[in-house]
C-alpha cells in the first residue's frame, strides 16, 4: 500500500506543470520583437509556453488566468524593458512569480535594452515609473504597501543570475 501511495505522490507532483515557461513581459516594448521571436523559438522546439495573447480565451479573468498559469509554469522568463514597471499588471505578475520561486520555479531574468542595475535599484525608467506609482497611492497605505512589495521584487529578481541583452 505505501508504494501505491508514493505513486500518487509522484504522479500529482509530475503534473504539477501544465507549461513548460511563463512570459513575462511589457508588450507595448516586445510584443511584436523579442518576446515574439523567443515565443515562436520556443514553440518550435517544443517547449510549452504561456504568452498572454496566445493562451488565454474569449471570456476568461485575466488576472486569475494570469496567475494560475503562473503558478503552473516550471520557468518564469521575466524580460525587463524600460517600461515593465509602468504596468502594474506586469509587477503583480512578478511579485507571484518570485512568491512561486521560493515554491521550486526556475526564474530567469531578461534585461532586454535595459542595464541590469537600472532594474535592481529602480534607477532610470524605473524611477520614473515608481515616482507615477507612488504619486498615486501616496494616500493609500495599502496600495504604498504594493508598492514596497514591486520594488522587493524587481531588486531580488535582478539580484538572480540571467542574460543582459542590451546592443544585440
Amino acid at each position: 500500500m505505501a508504494s501505491s501511495s508514493s505513486f500518487a505522490s509522484d504522479s500529482q507532483y509530475c503534473t504539477r506543470w501544465k507549461f513548460d515557461v511563463f512570459l513575462s513581459f511589457r508588450g507595448t516594448d516586445t510584443r511584436r520583437t523579442f518576446t515574439g521571436h523567443l515565443y515562436e523559438g520556443l514553440k518550435n522546439r517544443g517547449i510549452f509556453t504561456f504568452q498572454d495573447d496566445k493562451r488565454l480565451e474569449q471570456g476568461d479573468s485575466i488576472p486569475e488566468e494570469l496567475l494560475k498559469a503562473i503558478e503552473e509554469s516550471q520557468v518564469a522568463l521575466i524580460i525587463f524593458s524600460k517600461n515593465y514597471a509602468t504596468s502594474r499588471w506586469c509587477l503583480n505578475e512578478l511579485v507571484k512569480i518570485m512568491k512561486c520561486k521560493e515554491e521550486g520555479q526556475t526564474i530567469i531574468p531578461i534585461f532586454y535594452d535595459v542595464d541590469p542595475s537600472h532594474v535592481r535599484n529602480q534607477s532610470e525608467s524605473f524611477a520614473e515609473a515608481f515616482a507615477k506609482h507612488e504619486s498615486t497611492y501616496k494616500d493609500d497605505v495599502d496600495g504604498m504597501q504594493k508598492v514596497q512589495g514591486w520594488r522587493t521584487s524587481l531588486t531580488a529578481a535582478a539580484n538572480l543570475k540571467g542574460y543582459d541583452i542590451r546592443d544585440g
